[in-house]
């Protein structure tokens, strides 16, 4: 039996469709079931709730051996809060029902100088130990930022043909579609020969620099896209004014600045499969994004 957390969000809901292909019993831990479609609902026993809840994924865990881990972000609490706070009602629960492996969503840097100060990072790798430590078998997806943030912004790049980060422009970095972490997690649950604890980077092809991906945008969409720098004190102050946690703001930050001074830098495996490119995700997810639905107008 393998157990999936947020099923709903941009991994989940890929992984699901990879699991369910197969004969592999499965159950969701999901707040709002009806956001499940109707397809997956069929094939899955649902546990309502919040799997940072000790109740829930007491419930959630009981007669499964193996567990796909995924924080939901919670800008409302600390970083300590939202990853391992977050996660110790489970790390029990691992320990208790016997579960034998788990397959985490993390980040790229451990053991680079940089990750001790990288914010969000820092966390995501405290978290990982933290699961280490019941004594499963673990694998941490260690990812790069995402293709799929850049949906964020579909209006800016539709209305005005800008992207903003925080990073230098010239900067090549790993990213990565979440379609890749969550096929790379679909490999791992469904083969549990696995053992111990290890990390798995997950990345796109290449490394891209800001400027790299406007070019390729602007291929892609037909239309010129650029590449607008943003501080870092100016997303802090963006992000203190939506209100969310001081602590987790600065967390950001300082994992934007690591970022920028090459946390995700990292030699590619050469086991590691070719991945989703850039252009393709552009033509087949950003740009019908960017399209907005047309209604019948009679």
């Amino acid at each position: 039996m393998i157990v999936i957390t947020a099923p709903t969000g941009n991994i989940g809901r890929r992984l699901l469709p990879l699991l369910t292909a197969h004969d592999e019993p499965l159950r969701v831990v999901v707040r709002d079931p009806a956001r499940l479609p109707d397809t997956i609902r069929d094939r899955v026993e649902v546990i309502t709730g919040s799997h940072g809840d000790p109740t829930t994924i007491d419930r959630a865990l009981t007669g499964a051996d193996a567990v796909f881990w995924l924080v939901p972000p919670d800008g409302s609490l600390t970083p300590d809060q939202a990853y391992s706070g977050f996660t110790r009602p489970a790390a029990h629960a691992f320990t208790t029902h016997g579960i034998t492996h788990v397959v985490g969503v993390s980040a790229l840097g451990r053991g680079t100088p940089l990750a001790d100060h990288a914010g969000l990072v820092t966390a995501s790798l405290a978290m990982d130990n933290l699961i280490a430590a019941t004594g499963v078998a673990y694998r941490a997806l260690a990812n790069p930022s995402f293709y799929d943030n850049l949906l964020e912004e579909t209006d800016s790049i539709r209305d005005h043909g800008v992207f903003t980060d925080t990073t230098d422009p010239d900067r090549p970095t790993p990213l990565v579609a979440v379609a890749d972490i969550a096929a790379t997690a679909a490999t791992l649950l469904l083969d549990r020969s696995w053992t111990g604890v290890d990390t798995v980077p997950v990345l796109g092809p290449r490394d891209l620099s800001p400027n790299d991906l406007a070019r390729i945008m602007t291929e892609e969409l037909g239309r010129p896209v650029r590449y607008h720098r943003e501080t870092l004190d100016d997303l802090r102050t963006t992000m203190l004014g939506h209100g969310l946690n001081a602590e987790f703001v600065e967390a950001v930050v300082n994992m934007k600045r690591a970022k920028d001074r090459s946390l995700d830098a990292t030699t590619r495996p050469p086991h590691a499969g070719p991945g989703t490119e850039f252009a393709h995700w552009c033509a087949h997810t950003l740009k019908p994004a960017l399209t907005p639905e047309t209604t019948d107008a009679h």
